[in-house]
């Protein structure tokens, strides 16, 4: 059997500013449906961190081909890695849409500014397929 790559990609941009006023109008209850306990944590309340992680969600999503609906903002988690690196861990439904793709590996890359978050997300695994030899 032949293993071939299968790539997934998925970006997006928030813009810090109309991040924050939403969660200001919002407050802890769009706080708590977004982001997972670890991530509130993790980030300390830091509005561009926070912003990047959202980007960093809507990317993942988009890398799935769902959106968001199918999966739940939760399901999708953005933690660091002990040297800083930003790693993804699929949970519930967003891991079953990934397991279905056979999308095993995940790479997060995450940037902002004082107005711009950004998120690349990149998907992989492989998919089994005959051979030549074995048709």
């Amino acid at each position: 059997m032949l293993l071939t790559p299968h790539f997934r990609l998925g970006v997006d941009v928030v813009e810090i500013p109309r991040f924050a006023r939403a969660l200001e109008h919002h407050g802890a209850r769009l706080l708590n449906r977004i982001f997972t306990p670890a991530e509130q944590a993790l980030t300390q309340g830091h509005i561009a961190r926070l912003a990047a992680r959202f980007a960093a969600k809507e990317a993942v999503v988009k890398a799935l081909g769902t959106g968001i609906g199918p999966v739940a903002w939760v399901d999708v988690e953005i933690l660091a890695a002990p040297n800083g690196e930003p790693i993804v861990h699929l949970h519930r439904s967003a891991a079953q849409h990934a397991a279905k793709q056979n999308l095993q590996h995940w790479q997060i890359s995450l940037s902002h500014t004082r107005q711009t978050a950004v998120a690349i997300a990149l998907a992989w695994g492989f998919a089994g397929q005959l051979s030549q030899a074995e048709r």
